[in-house]
């Protein structure tokens, strides 16, 4: 009785080792990748998109057999819209989760929160947003604009007859450093363009800011004094009550055109649009543009969106850092499959000189030496379907100038992100 006890529990043993190095085999069979959004607190509205992007482009790749033959596993956390979460968060993918590449964040404030730990642990970092420049790392690959590849574009547009001809701006913004250092180098370019220091206003809110009503007015007040535009660096949830606000007190395009660089078809899509025809934003991608890999892009999203019964899937639309999220996750696995390795040195290099169909309708390309795209630049109005027309875009892809020629000193500064390269 003993020796059968014995044999039984020798072969549930057995079996379970064995369980458990078929389990460790088929671990080591994956690439784990890091998808860092904020899923919940103030940048949900824009960030909750990027995951599910990411998640549907990693699901397409691996139908196509993965990367070198392995499948991608995706690990996905929730820094919950608090910055030092971003840094703990990245940290735990890293040496925790083992994973081979993050992609993620959206505010600067929490790309600048990670990036001592991917220096430190040597990680790799998409990201995927706009942003301010005046940056560089050989651990992050930025597929979202650098200031001459949005703000710049949208402000010399906005000064053009085609564009208004504004002589007056107000600079509207979240308070963190994105809009901080945006508004720094636009100043500086509109000195540059002659606008005096009394033709610009500078405000900002606090993340989550709701209450518009007196910033509005004061938009008004301000727009008395000659041809104004405004120029909105306000991000997350805030844009809600802020363009409401707008309807509210009948601030029309035509009056006081408001061109913004954190607003696209996602925030769009909890506001009555009809009252804000004609009010731009400056993109690299809108969903509207025609061509056959955006119409595929899009049909793929909404029956993605609808598969997975996501939220509001019946109205799902692409925006911009949706597609530079897309475009990432390709370009990544391309270097992959061309370094024959996830090692993060190997891969770094291999990204260099990347170019991938992207649903812009341009062949984006990743710099040799700077780590950022290089990109079409698009002017869009808003219709009253929370769609965009795009008004104005450049012929071809822009290189991106990360170092901006408007502040002081930055001609002097090296425009690569790893010496050698």
């Amino acid at each position: 009785m003993k020796r059968r006890s014995l044999i039984k529990a020798f072969t549930l043993s057995a079996s379970i080792a064995a369980m458990g190095l078929s389990w460790s085999i088929q671990a080591a069979e994956t690439i784990k990748v890091g998808i860092l959004h904020s899923l919940s607190g103030t940048m949900a509205i824009s960030e909750t998109s990027l995951k599910d992007m990411a998640l549907m482009t990693i699901e397409q790749i691996n139908a196509k057999g993965g990367v070198n033959g392995k499948m991608l596993e995706a690990v996905v956390v929730d820094p919950a819209s608090n910055w030092p979460l971003f840094a703990e968060k990245s940290r735990q993918l890293l040496t925790q989760d083992k994973v081979a590449v993050v992609f993620g964040c959206w505010t600067s404030v929490s790309r600048k929160s990670v990036l001592p730990v991917f220096e430190e642990l040597n990680g790799l970092l998409f990201y995927p947003v706009q942003y301010e420049g005046e940056e560089m790392s050989p651990n992050v690959f930025y597929t979202g604009a650098a200031p001459n590849q949005q703000a710049i574009p949208a402000v010399e547009y906005l000064m053009s007859e085609e564009g208004g001809a504004a002589k007056r701006y107000f600079l509207l913004g979240t308070d963190y450093v994105y809009p901080r250092t945006t508004n720094k180098i636009l100043r500086a370019f509109l000195h540059s363009k002659g606008v005096a220091d009394k033709d610009i206003e500078e405000v900002y809110t606090p993340f989550g800011h709701s209450d518009y009503q007196t910033i509005v007015a004061n938009i008004k007040k301000f727009s008395a004094g000659g041809k104004t535009a405004v120029i909105s660096t306000v991000n997350g949830d805030s844009n809600v009550p802020f363009y409401k606000e707008l309807a509210n007190q009948g601030l029309k395009a035509t009056d006081v055109p408001v061109v913004a660089f954190s607003v696209g078809e996602e925030e769009l899509r909890g506001i009555d649009a009809k009252p804000l025809v004609g009010h731009l934003a400056a993109w690299n991608y809108f969903e509207s543009v025609e061509n056959p890999v955006n119409t595929q892009f899009v049909s793929d999203w909404k029956a993605y969106a609808k598969a997975k019964n996501l939220p509001g899937a019946d109205k799902a639309v692409t925006n911009d850092p949706m597609e530079a999220t897309y475009v990432g996750i390709h370009m990544w696995a391309q270097a992959v499959e061309k370094a024959k390795s996830t090692d993060v040195d190997k891969v770094r290099e291999a990204l260099a000189g990347q170019s991938f169909k992207a649903p812009s309708g341009f062949t984006l390309t990743m710099d040799k030496t700077n780590h950022h795209l290089h990109k079409p630049v698009m002017i869009g109005e808003i219709q009253d379907d929370g769609q965009f027309n795009v008004v104005w875009e450049t012929e071809s892809p822009v290189r991106a100038q990360p170092w901006s020629p408007f502040i002081p000193g930055n001609d002097k500064r090296p425009d690569y992100a790893v010496k050698g390269n």
